[in-house]
């Protein structure tokens, strides 16, 4: 059965969230399922960090087989992770960040969610953006 792009954000969400020790398992599981994934830890100031997290996010879903290198796969993880990155970037901009990029794929629904915390010192908040690209299911 075929998921649709309201399962394969839920998977980038969950990603997202979850902690770096049932990260492991939570990818076997959706690849069982499958749904390719990737997760990948981002920090430091917001502002600078941006090229840095495209950059993360590329490779992470390259070096998992989620996408092949080539351009269109390439624009797709960048356009959706500048979406995601420009829904927090009102509250981010200005703050030290720290959190992680969840990636998931199901044929051609291609979803990444950024969830992170930021602030100064002791004052944090939370924050997550989440967008979807429909990619070519290379073969």
């Amino acid at each position: 059965m075929p998921f649709d792009s309201f399962d394969v954000a839920k998977a980038a969400i969950n990603l997202a969230i979850s902690s770096r020790a049932s990260e492991e398992l939570m990818i076997k599981d959706l690849k069982n399922k499958n749904i390719l994934a990737a997760a990948v830890d981002i920090g430091g100031d917001f502002n600078s960090s941006i090229p840095k997290i495209i950059e993360r996010a590329v490779v992470a879903s390259k070096r998992s087989g989620i996408t092949k290198d080539c351009h269109v796969h390439d624009g797709a993880v960048i356009g959706a992770t500048k979406e995601a990155l420009m829904q927090i970037a009102m509250k981010a901009n200005g703050y030290n960040i720290g959190g992680k990029i969840g990636i998931a794929r199901s044929g051609e629904h291609l979803s990444i969610c950024i969830f992170m915390s930021m602030g100064v010192l002791h004052l944090n908040d939370v924050v997550i953006g989440l967008a979807h690209r429909a990619v070519p299911d290379f073969k």
